[in-house]
């Protein structure tokens, strides 16, 4: 039987596992990142966000905070896709095609040679996740994986992995929405690089 214990207890135990993973960090990945993102945003090269179930509302979440958030400038921001995001496109090609290429088949028609992909799996494991990788380097994309657990087969198959080995997809979750909060500050710190261009 599982030992039940007190809410308080359980949230201290959570936020120092997460406190701890936090501070044991190697950022060195996500400044990568970062600065790829700072060139997408000031030469316009498109990111695509990628993930299922919470890491699917993850990548709407970051979508949104690059696309606007970021500046609330008219006409500025990342020219950023959450591939998750279309009901009518996702089940579509899921029941035409199968779930596995549910966003594989997106980037054949959206990306081109340059554009990002940033992908969020707890696991590392998750067929689509997997097909995705691998048509981004098909097209000459930069793929970048934020990772729990072992990493699985996407640690070895993205260009850039952000490893968190951590056995707990809550907090594996947790970091997906942390590192990109991180890079949105760290940009908008920078201001906006289209300050002052004219937009019809």
């Amino acid at each position: 039987m599982t030992k039940v214990v007190a809410p308080e207890v359980h949230f201290a135990d959570y936020g120092q596992r997460l406190g701890a993973l936090i501070a044991a960090t190697d950022w060195s990945q996500t400044a990568r990142l970062a600065q790829e993102l700072l060139d997408c945003w000031k030469t316009g090269r498109q990111v695509f966000f990628a993930g299922n179930g919470g890491s699917a509302g993850n990548a709407v979440h970051l979508a949104n905070d690059f696309l606007y958030a970021l500046s609330k400038r008219p006409g500025s921001g990342l020219r950023v896709h959450a591939l998750p995001a279309n009901q009518a496109v996702i089940t579509c090609l899921a029941n035409d095609e199968g779930y596995d290429k549910i966003f594989s088949l997106q980037l054949a028609v959206q990306a081109r040679a340059g554009d990002v992909l940033i992908v969020f799996s707890g696991s590392g494991n998750s067929p689509n996740i997997l097909a995705a990788l691998e048509e981004a380097k098909r097209i000459g994309m930069t793929s970048y994986a934020v990772l729990g657990f072992t990493g699985g087969r996407a640690l070895a198959m993205a260009d850039v992995p952000i490893h968190f080995a951590i056995d707990d997809m809550q907090i594996a979750e947790d970091m997906q929405l942390i590192i990109g909060h991180m890079i949105m500050q760290w940009l908008g710190a920078h201001g906006d690089p289209h300050a002052g261009a004219v937009h019809a």
